[in-house]
């Protein structure tokens, strides 16, 4: 591993268990509290070594950014001790994996979308379906799809690159605040999605490049990101505002690729007679019929 890699590494470990350790009071740890002046907002770092059964000064070491060689007993001490939820005990390992000299680097994202998944989304005529990666480039979309993220597939911001990125529409282009109704819910979870994948893909230059670019021009982007958080982005609700039809409710599904490393299959399912179910059919109209539109070579 190159030096200027190790550095990275060290403090994305260092920022995040320093993070996650300011947030937990002694009370929230079921520890005493003992005199009102506390230097931190949350655990002393001898408070976390007791709590993980380590010493004072491993656990320092630890946070320091060395991970490198922490066993798995060490690291389920750790996320157990820092009250880490599932996205954030996945994150820490990850980071310990991009530690380790010969730890295992994940398998390199997939570039392409597959004919065979072109044609899945091809037959996905009644719902919104797209594939993207985990830089949140939309890769290919079906026509429904196409239609209801119209708003971000005609954004100036991809005029003269491809492919739509959503990520860079969200803090880039102002039109994209009309567009998610909860704005700041979605930009919470897209930057929680994107640290998450910092771990997984630690040498992935392309995604580099983009938080590179967000941190640099988005306010609201370099402020989330300075939190540390993560998340997996698997169901849920979105709620947006289309310039045709207006609010839609509607729940989704991020479905992973096995096949195809870093890819996902995104699609929406509103419910039957819903008002969104409604809205949908009239953007299919709108829309007209059709194959699957690449997207990555606009």
């Amino acid at each position: 591993m190159a030096d200027t890699d190790k550095k990275s590494v060290a403090a994305e470990v260092r920022e995040f268990l320093g993070t996650r350790r300011a947030r937990i009071t002694p009370e929230q740890a079921g520890l005493p509290l003992y005199g009102g002046n506390r230097r931190v907002p949350g655990l002393r770092r001898e408070e976390v070594a007791l709590l993980a059964g380590m010493s004072v000064d491993y656990y320092v070491r630890l946070e320091r950014g060395n991970l490198s060689g922490a066993s798995d007993s060490v690291l389920e001490s750790l996320a157990h001790a820092l009250q880490l939820d599932e996205a954030e005990r996945t994150h820490l390992y990850d980071l310990a994996r991009a530690a380790t000299p010969r730890g295992r680097r994940p398998t390199a994202t997939a570039s392409r979308v597959r004919p065979t998944i072109l044609r899945l989304l091809d037959s996905m005529t009644d719902v919104p379906a797209y594939v993207r990666n985990a830089r949140f480039d939309i890769l290919a979309a079906n026509r429904l799809g196409r239609a209801l993220y119209s708003p971000l597939f005609d954004s100036p911001l991809f005029e003269r690159r491809g492919p739509a990125n959503s990520a860079r529409f969200l803090f880039l282009d102002p039109a994209s605040k009309d567009f998610w109704v909860d704005w700041d819910k979605g930009a919470d979870d897209s930057v929680a999605f994107l640290r998450t994948e910092t771990g997984r893909a630690p040498h992935d230059r392309a995604l580099t490049d983009l938080i590179g670019e967000l941190t640099t021009r988005s306010e609201d982007f370099a402020r989330r990101w300075a939190r540390h958080d993560v998340k997996f982005h698997r169901s849920g609700v979105k709620n947006l505002h289309h310039p045709l039809v207006g609010d839609l409710a509607l729940p989704y599904e991020a479905m992973e690729l096995p096949s195809d490393p870093g890819l996902r299959l995104n699609f929406y399912t509103p419910e039957p007679d819903s008002p969104a179910r409604e809205a949908l059919g009239l953007l299919a109209s709108w829309a007209g019929t059709g194959t699957v539109v690449p997207t990555a070579n606009d």
